[in-house]
């Protein structure tokens, strides 16, 4: 899960992070995570762990020196650096999903989609469009494809549900 460190402006943000988190648990689904305590991925960790679930976090050495990463986690992977982080994140994860977040969100989400367009892994790729968080970006890439800057089957490599048991359905088919 790729998210945000801080909660965004409408507590919907977070509400739909820890279900997502809950919704992991639920479903015997390893959270695989940034690794850090704050904001949208501390909420997915907590729900996550809270529920019974489990929770591996990927954070560079300079995060946790820091202080950010999260103390509960069953495993911390530290990394020297954030293109080890997404590294590492890419080849411990089945798939990807993005929810609300910022430039760092959108690096993660568009190295992993960059990667899955060259033929690096096939895995599935969604974002959680909480209250349409999502859908300029996917506009953007609707755009791109009517231009002729993005294949549509590229266009199509990323799920998109504003419910997280949907979007998560739609990745596991």
């Amino acid at each position: 899960v790729y998210c945000g460190s801080g909660h965004g402006d409408l507590p919907a943000y977070a509400d739909a992070a820890w279900k997502f988190g809950e919704l992991l648990a639920e479903r015997d689904i390893t959270l695989i995570f940034g690794g850090g305590h704050v904001g949208l991925m501390g909420a997915v960790a907590d729900a996550t762990l809270e529920a019974g679930g489990r929770v591996e976090g990927v954070i560079p050495q300079s995060l946790v020196e820091r202080e950010l990463a999260h103390p509960s986690a069953n495993e911390m992977h530290v990394v020297q650096s954030m293109h080890d982080r997404k590294a590492l994140m890419a080849q411990l994860s089945d798939a990807f999903v993005a929810l609300p977040g910022g430039i760092g969100t959108l690096d993660e989400l568009f190295e992993i989609w960059t990667w899955r367009q060259i033929g690096l892994h096939s895995k599935p790729i969604g974002v959680l469009n909480i209250k349409d968080y999502w859908t300029p970006l996917l506009n953007m890439a609707d755009n791109m494809d009517g231009h002729g800057f993005l294949h549509r089957n590229a266009r199509d490599m990323i799920v998109s549900d504003q419910d997280g048991a949907k979007l998560l359905e739609e990745l596991l088919a």
